[in-house]
């Protein structure tokens, strides 16, 4: 029977193995800190991952953003029945009156959409300068539009003109005719005459021209992105998507802004002349 040699070989590989033995242990004990302190971190739910993630941030603003853009179409269809007359317009706002707590909970929903739109758009214009190194903001800066840049402006103004907006006219503030106007025949508030007199000032029809121009220049860049969130990036079906958005926005500003100007020539009168 052949025996092994015994000798500097055995002992090499013998020296080998508790060096190898001995490292192990010492990376495993110093990054046991590390395994320690990722098991004592909580584990985010399903929604808090998704509102940390970008796409779930991204799907967030695109859906609150329609929802937004459904309202303000539905609104403005409201809105233009003021070129019917007294009786189509004023008989609108009393329904939406007897729509009673429903109304204020539309709201109130409303509110909040508005709100996680604007908050998770900051989020968003935050999330990706830092992710752009330095040498290629002066490039981006120059391709990206002034809509792209400045979503997060235009839509702190924008909440500013609603907030306005509903002490203005829902809330009967900032003109001293408001509390002398009278019901109409039919005994419902004169939302038309309130709506002139609200327009024939200059200053007020011109912070809504100015702030529904901004909306719109939101609106334009804003329907491309949402779009692109749902994975809409085929090269002849972009375009055209990202094209139908900006006209469905400019005419949205057309039909809103009509009636201020109308007001501002004197085409539309106050039913009551105070």
């Amino acid at each position: 029977m052949i025996q092994r040699p015994q000798g500097r070989f055995e002992t090499d590989a013998s020296y080998g193995y508790e060096e190898l033995m001995e490292n192990k242990i010492a990376v495993g004990a110093a990054a046991s800190p590390l395994v320690a302190e990722r098991d004592r971190t909580p584990r985010r739910g399903v929604i808090s991952t998704f509102c940390h993630s970008s796409i779930g941030r991204k799907l967030i603003v695109a859906l609150t953003g329609v929802i937004l853009i459904l309202f303000v179409i539905g609104h403005l269809l409201g809105n233009l029945q003021i070129f019917l007359g007294p009786e189509w317009i004023n008989g609108y706002s009393q329904h939406l009156r007897d729509l009673g707590p429903l109304l204020w909970l539309v709201r109130g929903i409303l509110f909040l959409t508005v709100i996680l739109h604007i908050y998770f758009t900051i989020l968003l214009a935050i999330e990706n300068r830092r992710a752009r190194p330095d040498r290629y903001k002066g490039k981006e800066h120059v391709k990206a539009t002034w809509a792209s840049r400045h979503m997060a402006v235009s839509g702190l103004v924008v909440l500013a003109f609603i907030i306005f907006h509903l002490l203005h006219f829902t809330g009967h503030n900032f003109n001293a005719r408001f509390p002398l106007l009278k019901a109409d025949p039919l005994n419902r508030y004169d939302v038309y005459s309130m709506m002139v007199y609200g327009f024939q000032n200059v200053w007020v029809s011109s912070f809504y021209v100015v702030s529904l121009f901004l909306l719109t220049i939101h609106l334009t860049h804003g329907s491309s992105s949402f779009f692109q969130s749902l994975g809409l990036n085929n090269k002849r079906l972009a375009p055209r998507l990202a094209f139908g958005g900006r006209v469905v926005a400019w005419l949205l500003f057309l039909g809103y802004v009509s009636i201020p100007i109308a007001v501002l020539l004197g085409y539309i009168q106050p039913a009551q002349q105070l």
